[in-house]
């Protein structure tokens, strides 16, 4: 890969761009991670005396709990450098602020609208009030610091908020990154992981109140460190960096493998790491390692089992399977079986059926919501020409 054909990857017309499969596969395994943390809970969320684990020996419960803790927001992380990233990647010059808002309001609200009107219908209703499911629906309530606000009716979907926020100002940040020389990509990629380390030293100085039961902080400080949309843009805007060094060329060599190397200690020291430094300061680095290696083995033509059928279809249908799983594990879980736990051998199968409900669950959404909505509305007819297919345009990020 020369450097001019890479710098104009972010330039050409959109049939010509290189395309980055690798990127959507890594996209399933991000909502992976949040998979493992949501189903070897060891206490519901929506009803905390029954579990959500299935292993009734306590010596591999509480350890897996432990272990796949920090997995839940490692992945989100993963979500909002890789949202930037593909945003910025396959960004075309001259593309209009609304056409783009169009495509990704279309992209986000259908799904939610479905998981949402779900969640309402099969138990949010009789215990969320006003003041939280009109924020949730129009995905503006993890701005507010009321747990029963942020975290109301289908919990993954707080973090649309922080993908709307990315979305408004995406065409503000896309003209301001293109600014940015060659030769200071580097000096900016660190101001951004500076910012994501400043995060958890200023949550230290906010304001006590309530002890969470899960996490080693308080409501306040765990909403402003994870949840509240405007500390999330570093991780934005690193990935929007991230993608003009790849551009540029300016990316060194470095494998996959020795990037996962790199990844899998990060998330041993955030395991062993307090609050709120193990939600993506261990692995930012890593993090980003990883979808830049991912990148430039798609660019050389190596592609591997990153890019293969089956996880781009995996990573397409990736945010279907991330928003159900409130209502899969978080619901259908404790209906279906109760509280029961079971042995060991049994556990994992029950694991491996969750999993597959899950899945088949993101398919279904992604089939009959998500890309019908996009084919047909994605373009406005002005945008559309006459008598060419609707195409759902490849951006990728949360919400694919």
């Amino acid at each position: 890969m020369t450097n001019r054909a890479a710098s104009s990857a972010l330039g050409i017309p959109a049939q010509r761009r290189a395309p980055l499969p690798s990127l959507t596969g890594l996209r399933f395994l991000a909502a992976m991670l949040v998979f493992l943390v949501h189903s070897s809970l060891l206490a519901d969320p929506l009803q905390p005396t029954a579990p959500i684990s299935f292993f009734a020996d306590q010596d591999i419960a509480q350890p897996l709990a432990d272990v796949l803790r920090p997995a839940g927001s490692i992945g989100v992380s993963f979500f909002f450098v890789l949202s930037g990233f593909v945003l910025t990647w396959s960004s075309v010059p001259g593309d209009r602020p609304r056409a783009f808002w169009r495509r990704r309001a279309l992209k986000i609200y259908p799904n939610h609208v479905v998981t949402w009107a779900l969640a309402m219908w099969l138990y949010a209703a009789a215990q969320t009030p006003l003041h939280a499911w009109l924020p949730n629906l129009f995905l503006v309530h993890s701005f507010s610091n009321r747990p029963d606000t942020w975290a109301s009716v289908n919990g993954p979907a707080w973090t649309l908020c922080s993908e709307l926020l990315f979305y408004a100002l995406f065409p503000l940040f896309i003209l301001l990154v293109r600014r940015i020389a060659e030769r200071r990509l580097w000096l900016w990629a660190g101001v951004m992981v500076v910012g994501v380390a400043s995060i958890p030293l200023v949550t230290r100085l906010i304001p006590g109140g309530v002890q969470t039961p899960l996490f080693d902080q308080s409501l306040n400080q765990q909403w402003f460190s994870y949840a509240f949309p405007p500390p999330r843009l570093f991780e934005f805007v690193l990935g929007m960096i991230l993608a003009r060094i790849v551009a540029a060329g300016l990316w060194p060599r470095i494998g996959l493998l020795p990037s996962a190397a790199v990844f899998a200690c990060g998330y041993a020291a955030a395991v062993a790491a307090p609050d709120p430094y193990d939600f993506s300061l261990t692995t930012i680095v890593p993090v980003s390692m990883l979808l830049c290696a991912a990148a430039t083995s798609d660019l050389r033509g190596d592609g591997g089992w990153l890019s293969s059928r089956t996880m781009v279809w995996l990573g397409n249908v990736s945010f279907g399977f991330y928003l159900v799983q409130g209502l899969v594990i978080w619901y259908g879980r404790p209906e279906v079986l109760g509280a029961r736990t079971f042995a060991t051998p049994v556990a994992v199968l029950l694991l491996i059926a969750l999993f597959l409900a899950n899945l088949l669950a993101g398919w279904l959404l992604y089939t009959l919501v998500e890309r019908p909505v996009m084919r047909r509305w994605s373009r406005s007819r002005k945008q559309q020409p006459k008598g060419a297919p609707h195409s759902t345009p490849r951006t990728g990020s949360l919400a694919g």
